[in-house]
């Protein structure tokens, strides 16, 4: 259910209601396709921004072009450098018992 009512999502599915109650009544022309086809294209990407939301929350691949891979890259970085520096710190007191 959090999925669903994400901003995107909740955006495009209501630009397509504006577009549908606008369109209805008029002829297709080549402004009427045009809207239809951006109208698609932000529904695919909001629907895979979603799936992205997902999959980084579940801990799978996410794709390295989606924003949700830049989060995950920050994060595996602060990891590492927190592993690196607890090992550092466990070896400096390692000498100071000898």
């Amino acid at each position: 259910m959090r999925y669903l009512f994400s901003t995107g999502l909740v955006a495009a599915i209501s630009a397509g209601v504006q577009l549908l109650r606008g369109t209805r009544d008029e002829p297709i022309t080549w402004r009427s396709v045009i809207s239809w086809l951006s109208w698609g294209i932000t529904l695919a990407l909001a629907i895979g921004a979603v799936v992205d939301m997902r999959r980084e929350r579940r801990g799978d691949l996410v794709d390295a072009d989606s924003p949700q891979s830049v989060k995950k890259a920050k994060k595996a970085q602060r990891l590492q450098f927190r592993s690196q520096k607890a090992l550092s710190d466990a070896q400096g007191h390692a000498k100071d018992r000898r």
